[in-house]
């Protein structure tokens, strides 16, 4: 009996401690709900494409949609999507026959990567020569030397390219990407293949004007592939549904201000780089823009969309001229459930500078 009353203050305290602590919890408002954190890899290294990532996470897009991005770059799309696969990253950037060749060749996998949104609607991929060379035409190449590293967009698929021009008796010569616009200018080989907006200026950064280079952008000739696409790794889209729809649309409107103004997009992407030449990175973004994202393909299918036809098509040539264990099933890798309205992916009524 002697101990019942400190009991009770001891009790009625810690009551009126909690209720103070709920009315504290009350007054300061509703709790803010906890970023999710997403770890994101591009294909390549934060030159003028790469602000079409960069420009929401530097403008907020991203955290106003309870999301804390993190975006590394990359050294090829292979590896980005293999980084996804393995969990190493949730999201990426990366060529869609990369992610094609990945699923059919590792139809067991775990964690296969799925593509959420098309953003480059057309493959960026080219060969590209010298005028001195003769090479006019993709008839032109016939006989002739290329060369690429083994793992470049426009050398895995080039036999969809020489399919579709008829072209036979190539000889090829792999290097590492450095020395890909060298060894063309020397005369060691008579053409490349690779993204026609960075061997272009990395060709005019060894001397070589423009007028005297080359394009034959597989689009144009019979090689209607899909690029670059946004990738998810399977377990990241079964636990955040939610947070993948609001990663596409903050990317959206992070488009929409790369487009509106390419300038102030590179001066974003030289905060992460600080040794980007700008002019020559704003340069790289326009044509990537103009060659890949608004194309006359995704104006008619919708930015972020695919043709299913297309598809399909492109499913079977990249089984066929990348030789996949099986063949690549084009419904496992697409799903489009994520994407923004369509209204809302309208990027092509942008104003631009």
């Amino acid at each position: 009996m002697t101990f019942a009353a400190p009991l009770l203050d001891s009790a009625r305290r810690r009551l009126i401690g909690a209720t103070a602590a709920a009315a504290a919890l009350l007054a300061a408002g509703p709790v803010l709900a906890q970023e999710t954190p997403i770890k994101f890899q591009l294909d390549w290294r934060f030159e003028g494409p790469a602000a079409l990532f960069l420009v929401p996470a530097a403008k907020g897009y991203f955290k106003a949609e309870k999301l804390n991005v993190t975006i590394d770059a990359g050294n090829g799309s292979g590896g980005t999507v293999t980084r996804v696969a393995s969990g190493t990253y949730d999201m990426g950037f990366a060529d869609l026959a990369a992610l094609m060749e990945f699923h059919a060749n590792n139809p067991t996998a775990p964690n296969k990567p799925v593509a959420v949104m098309m953003v480059y609607n057309n493959t960026p991929a080219a060969v590209l020569a010298l005028k001195k060379s003769g090479i006019k035409t993709p008839a032109d190449l016939n006989g002739k030397k290329l060369g690429a590293p083994v793992f470049d967009a426009g050398r895995r698929a080039w036999p969809i390219f020489a399919q579709a021009n008829k072209i036979t008796n190539v000889s090829w010569t792999a290097m590492d990407p450095p020395l890909r616009e060298t060894m063309l200018v020397r005369g060691d080989i008579e053409a490349i293949t690779g993204f026609s907006f960075t061997s272009l200026l990395n060709l005019e950064a060894r001397g070589v004007k423009t007028e005297d280079v080359v394009i034959l952008p597989y689009p144009q000739y019979g090689v209607k592939l899909y690029g670059n696409v946004v990738i998810a790794s399977e377990e990241f889209l079964k636990k955040n549904p939610e947070q993948v729809k609001a990663f596409l649309r903050a990317f959206t409107k992070g488009v929409k201000d790369v487009i509106a103004d390419p300038k102030a997009a590179i001066a974003t992407v030289k905060e992460r780089d600080g040794i980007i030449n700008a002019d020559l990175e704003t340069r790289r973004l326009k044509l990537a823009l103009d060659q890949t994202v608004l194309t006359a393909d995704a104006k008619a299918e919708g930015f972020g969309a695919i043709n299913p036809a297309r598809l399909t098509l492109m499913a079977s040539q990249v089984s066929d001229a990348f030789n996949t264990k099986q063949r690549v099933n084009a419904a496992a890798v697409w799903n489009d459930s994520f994407l923004p309205a369509a209204a809302d992916r309208n990027i092509f009524s942008v104003s631009k500078k």
